[in-house]
């Protein structure tokens, strides 16, 4: 039976360290089902969820953790279920643009939490704009909008939010 774990992973940023962590997933017999992996600052993140047999995650909890002593890793491993969910939900994008200031994010997870929207990924990033250089900051989220909310009504209650706060932003269904 396939049991999934949830595998963490913090540690320098160097050429090789995604080869290297995923050679002792493979190497337990884990098949990689989710990833994320990103470079922050000098820091390497990643966020796995694998899948595998109970012998599988039993080797990757003892190999994974003998693997992050030695190269000076932060390891966390917890074992999950399948994602289970209870009512009928509509992926949407939602892509934003503005110059850098506090609170983005936060205002952000603020307007879809008071409408009951689940946030199922967030991605943003600082950069300078083109020609002048000012500070930017774009945010890229995907949402789970409850079948029963008006996405009309959520369009124009969430453009009219992005406006207050001076945001350029697109909502739109996730093409797969």
């Amino acid at each position: 039976m396939q049991q999934l774990i949830v595998i963490s992973a913090l540690g320098s940023d160097r050429a090789g360290v995604v080869n290297d962590l995923t050679r002792v997933i493979l190497d337990c017999g884990g098949n990689i089902q989710e990833s994320r992996m990103t470079a922050l600052g000098s820091e390497f993140a990643m966020l796995l969820l694998v899948s595998g047999n109970w012998h599988t995650l039993d080797r990757l909890e003892k190999n994974l953790k003998r693997f992050a002593e030695g190269n000076d890793l932060t390891v966390q491993l917890q074992r999950t279920e399948p994602r289970k969910y209870e009512t009928e939900l509509l992926p949407y994008a939602v892509d934003v643009v503005c110059l850098d200031q506090a609170g983005i994010v936060h205002n952000l997870a603020s307007f879809m939490a008071g409408r009951g929207i689940e946030i199922a990924e967030v991605t943003t990033r600082s950069y300078p704009a083109a020609h002048t250089g000012a500070p930017m900051f774009a945010v890229q989220m995907v949402i789970n909008v409850p079948a029963s909310v008006h996405v009309s009504t959520l369009r124009e209650e969430f453009m009219e939010f992005c406006d207050q706060l001076n945001l350029d932003a697109i909502l739109e269904p996730v093409k797969s």
